[in-house]
C-alpha cells in the first residue's frame, strides 16, 4: 500500500467513525472547509455545505446508540495525482443503505474529503 493510500484510507476510516457516533467534530476533521455534499436521491436536489451539514449529524440519535451493525466499506480508491483521490465507499445508517463518491484533495500536506456526492437505498 502506497503511503497516499494509506493516508485516504485514515480519512476514509475517521469519516465512518464519525457517521457512525453522529460525530460532528469527527466530521469536521475530515471534511474540508469548504466541502459540498450532494444528492438527488428523492428527486429534489439537497446541498449542504460543511456548516449547514453538521448540525443535522450533530442532532441525529447515532448509530451507535441503537447498537446497529456497522456496513461500512471501501469499494475503490483511485488517484488523479499526487494530491486527488476519489474514493467509492458504503456504508448503512438505519433503514439507509448509502453509496458514496468522495472526492478528496491533499491540502496543507492532509487528505480531507472536498466533496460527497452519494445516493441512498432504503431497505428493511
Amino acid at each position: 500500500m502506497t503511503a497516499e493510500r494509506a493516508g485516504v484510507e485514515v480519512v476514509l476510516n475517521r469519516y465512518f467513525d464519525g457517521l457512525y457516533h453522529s460525530d460532528a467534530e469527527a466530521l469536521r476533521e475530515v471534511l474540508h472547509p469548504r466541502a459540498h455534499y450532494v444528492t438527488v436521491t428523492d428527486g429534489s436536489l439537497t446541498y449542504h455545505t460543511v456548516e449547514t451539514y453538521l448540525p443535522i449529524v450533530a442532532a441525529r440519535p447515532s448509530p451507535a446508540s441503537r447498537n446497529e451493525v456497522r456496513a461500512d466499506r471501501i469499494v475503490s480508491v483511485d488517484f488523479a495525482g499526487p494530491v486527488t483521490a476519489r474514493a467509492h465507499v458504503e456504508c448503512r445508517i438505519g433503514p439507509k443503505f448509502f453509496t458514496d463518491f468522495l472526492t478528496l484533495i491533499r491540502d496543507g500536506g492532509e487528505w480531507r474529503i472536498i466533496s460527497k456526492v452519494f445516493h441512498y437505498d432504503i431497505k428493511d
